[in-house]
């Protein structure tokens, strides 16, 4: 049995910040993940100005592909617009593999299963033993499933679902695209060019509205691909698109089962207005870190409810 101060569910971007901030403490603790990194993962990899601050993440120093925009190209219901803005794209194959291996704490490739609570703390598939337990796992976390689905139940009408393909295309636009509630989407579609000549595309919307409208999100996918080829964006490119599921913020209450925290898209943190994520998870891992440190409340409340302000960041 491998003991420690704190066991963390998950290393992405909301296990590895709160896994950074207990070791900066001194705090022991073990980090588990079913997948070797670096990973593959689906995400347009947008990042706010307020991540690279969380990360003191300095795009001098960066050793990987990092991309500003000073500007979006925006279509809301056809209607165009540029908008000013400072905002950023990353790799997620490469983000979460360096915050791994920043955080300090060596990684445990685990498929955590079976979570037990027990007199002084938590036991995981009875070979892990922890007094504090975080749920980092994403969507399907096991801590959740094992510990808070009576306390916190994620509501359908909150759940997004997306589709999308990251991949290396020569000749890419330099601009970011967006295009907000077309062909009657609960959502909006996206192009964001990255560093070294990647490029994610890809389109998500509320399950619950699209059910209720009889509709698929892979017809929308269907429309993007095809809008692109026309448009000049992609051309002749064989999509091999990936399916996601997670929810956005709906609540903050029942994230804390005694010792047990969920953190990022295992507490379903993303913002309701743009689906954005990766925010929330990372100063959600650094609140729980803090709250297990500092013996005080798990306090989630001033974590910003929208990305649209962000946007507007022009400085």
């Amino acid at each position: 049995m491998i003991h420690a101060e704190v066991a963390i569910v998950g290393a992405g971007p909301a296990g590895t910040a709160c896994a950074r901030q207990l070791n900066q403490a001194g705090v022991n603790c073990l980090l588990l993940d079913k997948q070797s990194f670096p990973r593959q993962k689906p995400c347009a990899g947008w990042i706010t100005p307020a991540v690279v601050v969380d990360l003191d993440l300095c795009p001098e120093t960066y050793p990987h592909s990092f991309t500003t925009f000073h500007s979006f190209q925006v279509s809301v219901k056809g209607m165009k617009f540029k908008l000013p803005t400072l905002q950023f794209a990353i790799r997620r194959v490469e983000l979460d593999d360096w915050l791994l291996k920043t955080c300090g704490v060596p990684l445990i490739q685990h498929k955590a299963q079976y979570i037990e609570q027990v007199e002084g703390g938590y036991v995981i598939d009875g070979g892990f033993h922890a007094k504090y337990l975080i749920g980092a796992g994403g969507t399907y976390c096991p801590v959740r499933r094992s510990l808070f689905q009576q306390q916190n139940s994620l509501r359908p009408e909150d759940q997004i679902v997306a589709m999308e393909e990251e991949f290396h295309y020569t000749g890419a636009d330099e601009r970011c695209h967006l295009w907000f509630l077309e062909n009657n989407l609960p959502g909006y579609a996206w192009y964001v060019p990255k560093a070294g000549g990647h490029v994610n595309v890809g389109v998500g919307g509320k399950a619950f509205d699209l059910k209720r409208n009889s509709d698929d999100i892979r017809r929308h996918w269907g429309l993007l691909t095809k809008n692109l080829e026309h448009w000049g964006l992609v051309r002749g490119h064989t999509y091999q698109p990936v399916a996601h599921t997670y929810y956005i913020r709906h609540s903050l209450k029942g994230l804390r089962h005694g010792n047990a925290l969920l953190v990022g898209d295992a507490a379903g943190l993303a913002t309701p207005d743009m689906g954005e994520g990766i925010g929330a998870a990372i100063c959600s891992g650094m609140r729980a870190a803090k709250a297990i440190i500092s013996g005080g409340e798990y306090d989630l409340r001033t974590i910003p409810k929208s990305s649209i302000w962000s946007i507007f960041t022009t400085r």
